[in-house]
C-alpha cells in the first residue's frame, strides 16, 4: 500500500470554469522524493495544498496509510511544510523558530532543546541559534525553515517552490543539501517546482502537470529519454519540433519501432514511433529531437548525415561547456507553426565546425533512435 493515495480528486474554485485539479489519481510511496513539476496554473501547488490540508477537495479521496484525511486539519496530519516565503517569525531567534512546532505540541522543554539542536546540526546551523531571521542570508533562512519542518519528525515533508527566491549558486547548493537530507533521513518528500533542473536533480519520480492533470509520471531519466507526448518533450529539457504526415507504417529497426515522416515541402525523416501504431499516410504528426543529438556539417561534407535537414545559421552562442547554434530550417513549409521553423543544436567545442558565419548554409542530421514521432 502506498503511503499517500489520491483517488479521483477534483478541486474547482468558485467562479472558475476549469478545475484546478482534474480527476487526479496519484500514489506516493514511503521514503520517495516526488516532484510535482509544471507551468504556472497547472495544478501542482493546489495538489500540495490539498495534501497539506490547507485546501479541501471538491470531490475524491485522499488517503494516508489507507485512511481518508480530507476532513483532518493540517496540524493533525503529521506533515512538515516549507513555504516559498520561508514564513519565519521575525521576532524569534533561529532556535525559537525551529522549536515552535514542538512548543504547540506541548513537548517537554528538555526534549525540545535536544530536538532543536539535532535539527540545526542536520542543516549545519548549530552556531546560529541566537540570531534573528533578519541576520541571516536567504540560504540560511531556507535552512531554518527546513529544520523547522523536520524537527518534529514528520511522516512527510512538503515543499512549495522553496528555492525560487535564491540566486543560482545558492539554489544549486540547497538542492544538494535537500538531496543529502532525504538520503540520510529517509523521510518522504513532495516538492513543487516549475524548474526542470531542480526536478531532475532531486527526484526519484517526477509528475509533470498540465491543466490540472498529470501528463506523465516517471523517473527523471525516463521523462527525458522517453517522453509520453510533445508537452512533456517540450517542457522537460530543450526540444526541436517539426510537423509532417506519416509516410508509412511502423517498421522494426534494431528492435525499436520507427516510421517515416514527410515534411511539407521538405525532407523525409525517420524516427522512433511513440504511442499508437499508425495505419496509413494521412496522420498528422510531430517529430521531436533534443538539441544535443544533432550533428552539424557543411553541405559538401553532409552525405554521411542521417535524416539530413538543410538550415541557415542565424546565431552562434558560447555557453561555457558547449556552443548553442540557432538555425532556420530551409525548404520546409511550417504549416502555420513558427516553432517548427527555428531549431537549436548543442555542440561540444570539439564538435563545432571551424569558421562558422551567421547566414551560412549548413546541414543538420540525427539518428532515427534519437528522435520521436508523436
Amino acid at each position: 500500500m502506498a503511503l499517500i493515495e489520491f483517488e479521483h480528486v477534483f478541486k474547482r474554485y468558485q467562479g472558475s470554469k476549469a478545475a484546478a485539479v482534474d480527476d487526479l489519481n496519484l500514489h506516493i510511496e514511503a521514503g520517495e522524493f516526488l516532484t510535482l513539476l509544471g507551468p504556472s496554473g497547472s495544478g501542482k501547488t493546489t495538489t500540495l495544498m490539498l495534501l497539506a490540508g490547507f485546501e479541501a477537495p471538491s470531490a475524491g479521496t485522499i488517503r494516508l496509510d489507507g485512511k481518508s484525511i480530507e476532513s483532518l486539519p493540517p496540524h493533525h496530519r503529521n506533515m512538515g511544510v516549507v513555504f516559498q516565503s520561508y514564513s519565519l517569525f521575525p521576532h524569534m531567534t533561529v532556535a525559537q523558530n525551529v522549536a515552535f512546532p514542538l512548543s504547540v505540541r506541548k513537548v517537554a522543554p528538555g526534549i525540545i532543546s535536544q530536538k532543536v539542536t539535532a535539527a540545526l546540526e542536520k542543516v549545519h546551523l548549530e552556531n546560529f541559534t541566537h540570531r534573528k531571521p533578519s541576520q541571516l542570508s536567504g540560504g540560511q533562512q531556507q535552512r531554518v525553515a527546513l529544520a523547522r519542518a523536520l524537527v518534529f519528525e514528520p511522516r512527510l515533508v512538503l515543499m512549495d517552490e522553496p528555492l525560487s527566491a535564491l540566486d543560482k549558486k545558492l539554489r544549486e547548493e540547497m538542492q544538494l543539501e535537500i538531496r543529502r537530507l532525504h538520503r540520510e533521513l529517509g523521510v518522504t518528500m513532495v516538492f513543487v517546482t516549475h524548474d526542470q533542473s531542480e526536478a531532475m536533480t532531486l527526484s526519484d519520480r517526477v509528475a509533470v502537470f498540465n491543466h490540472g492533470r498529470i501528463e506523465q509520471l516517471a523517473s527523471p531519466q525516463t521523462l527525458y529519454d522517453a517522453p509520453a507526448n510533445p508537452f512533456v518533450a517540450n517542457f522537460l529539457g530543450d526540444n526541436n519540433m517539426i510537423h509532417g504526415t506519416l509516410e508509412s507504417g511502423a517498421v522494426a529497426d534494431g528492435g525499436a519501432a520507427t516510421t517515416w515522416l514527410r515534411t511539407a515541402g521538405g525532407p523525409r525523416l525517420q524516427a522512433r514511433l511513440c504511442a499508437t501504431k499508425p495505419t496509413g499516410g494521412k496522420d498528422a504528426v510531430r517529430l521531436c529531437v533534443r538539441p544535443e543529438f544533432l550533428q552539424v556539417a557543411v553541405p559538401e561534407e553532409a552525405d554521411h548525415l542521417p535524416n539530413r535537414i538543410d538550415i541557415e545559421l542565424t546565431d552562434v552562442i558560447h555557453q561555457g561547456d558547449h556552443w548553442r547554434l540557432v538555425a532556420r530550417l530551409q525548404g520546409v513549409d511550417a504549416a502555420g507553426s513558427n516553432q517548427a521553423q527555428q531549431w537549436f543544436a548543442k555542440l561540444s567545442p570539439a564538435a563545432l565546425p571551424a569558421g562558422l558565419v551567421v547566414g551560412q548554409s549548413l546541414c543538420l542530421g540525427f539518428r532515427a533512435e534519437d528522435a520521436w514521432i508523436f
